[in-house]
């Protein structure tokens, strides 16, 4: 999802951006604040990093202890400068609320503060929502400042009207419910945003497939769906159309993701090769149980007579089985939970052997990375090379699988030429 950047200034209203945060990374996205030093008369800079879990930068000199990072993102190898690093990572800033004298300043190109030294270095969508007095708001300066906004490219969400801060007043003024201020970043990240995946159809398989013993029990893995689950949403979050075939996920899917859910080797199977036809990009984060019991007993097993011997049989490997009769045009990325040492060189067996475009190894050894965990580290085997991604979140890794995808598909676009030259 998407990085937003809130700047809260000084008012009443400066509550109200509390619920703003709750909805924002409810919905998925990261949020970073920035207050002017008015607001914290109204609300604190501890409950702001209470509600998005990272730092709050007032004055424009203090160190950032995120160095720049939004939440689930990696620091910067640097002590960057802040109000350009937060908008330069930032996908959107919104002010809320945005005081008369904040608007003022915004109009003036005035950087007199952090958030206004934000606001000019800022090239991500800009959100506005006003909040003041009715009599500041309806004031010609005020207008006049907010059509000079509106024609620079800000997108405006109007206040509402009612009852006012001061004892017995009514009017315009009100701050937009939060909801409206978010559905505006929203659409506006949505606009601006460049969409490396727009008209992509990308099918991404999650989760660990269960295949049943008995009536109650199966032979399973330790998978949670989490990089599955990332992958889905960066490429979502890319303009591509997503398809997520999820085996055994308790996790919610990100929203705007077709989700079909399978349980066993078997169903993952038809749902991929059902669907594979119509995708443009595969890729088999899934880990499908490698086997399976012979036969399925109808009832339940019991202790009863001693030890329990089982026959197993091999499933099918499905990403080599649809590999093999892509269309031109496909791109396949398998995974490979390898053990130990010697990782990358068995990744890059199942390169060729299975006919993928790309491999990624992880070191299921490793008890603090992998399976069900919110990090990873990895590597991207490719024909031409590797790629390397340390530990990080598991959105990072997602991040840096799709890069791949796109730098894969780019070059296959690219046609060869020929020198002609006699």
């Amino acid at each position: 999802m998407a990085r937003i950047l809130l700047g809260v200034s000084g008012g009443i209203a400066a509550y109200k951006a509390v619920e703003l945060v709750r909805l924002a990374t409810g919905a998925g996205h990261s949020v970073r604040v920035i207050q002017t030093p008015a607001s914290l008369h109204f609300v604190g800079r501890a409950t702001f990093e209470a509600v998005t879990g990272a730092p709050v930068l007032v004055e424009e000199f203090e160190p950032d202890p995120a160095r720049g990072a939004f939440p689930g993102d990696p620091a910067s190898d640097h002590s960057p400068i802040s109000h350009l690093e937060l908008v330069g990572r930032a996908d959107a800033f919104v002010i809320a609320p945005a005081s008369a004298n904040t608007l003022a300043k915004l109009a003036g190109g005035h950087a007199d503060n952090l958030l206004t030294s934000a606001a000019l270095a800022n090239t991500a969508p800009l959100v506005l929502a006003p909040a003041m007095n009715s009599r500041m708001y309806e004031h010609p300066a005020t207008r006049a400042n907010l059509e000079l906004l509106r024609s620079r490219g800000a997108r405006v969400v109007a206040p509402g009207t009612g009852r006012l801060a001061s004892k017995g007043e009514w009017g315009v003024g009100r701050l937009a419910d939060p909801a409206e201020i978010l559905a505006a970043a929203e659409a506006a990240i949505s606009q601006y945003t460049p969409h490396s995946l727009d008209g992509l159809r990308v099918m991404v398989t999650a989760g660990g497939t269960r295949e049943p013993i008995d009536s109650v029990r199966f032979i399973g893995n330790r998978s949670s769906g989490r990089m599955g689950l990332a992958l889905a949403e960066e490429a979502a979050r890319r303009g591509a159309d997503v398809t997520l075939v999820a085996a055994n996920v308790t996790i919610p899917p990100p929203p705007g993701v077709e989700t079909v859910t399978v349980e066993t080797t078997g169903e993952l199977a038809d749902a991929v090769r059902e669907r594979f036809a119509s995708a443009d990009v595969l890729i088999m984060a899934a880990a499908p149980a490698d086997f399976r019991p012979r036969k399925v007993e109808d009832g339940k097993f019991t202790r009863e007579g001693g030890g329990l011997a089982m026959e197993l049989e091999p499933t099918e490997d499905i990403v080599a089985g649809v590999a093999a009769g892509r269309r031109a045009g496909q791109t396949v990325i398998g995974f490979a939970a390898e053990h130990g040492e010697g990782a990358v060189e068995r990744g890059r067996a199942k390169l060729g052997r299975k006919g993928l475009d790309a491999v990624v190894v992880n070191d299921i050894s490793r008890s603090d990375i992998g399976f069900d965990s919110e990090e990873n580290e990895v590597t991207i085997v490719l024909a031409d090379g590797q790629r390397e991604v340390g530990r990080t979140s598991k959105s990072e890794v997602a991040a840096a699988i799709l890069d791949e995808v796109e730098r894969l598909r780019a070059r296959a676009e690219t046609p060869s030429t020929v020198d002609t030259d006699p």
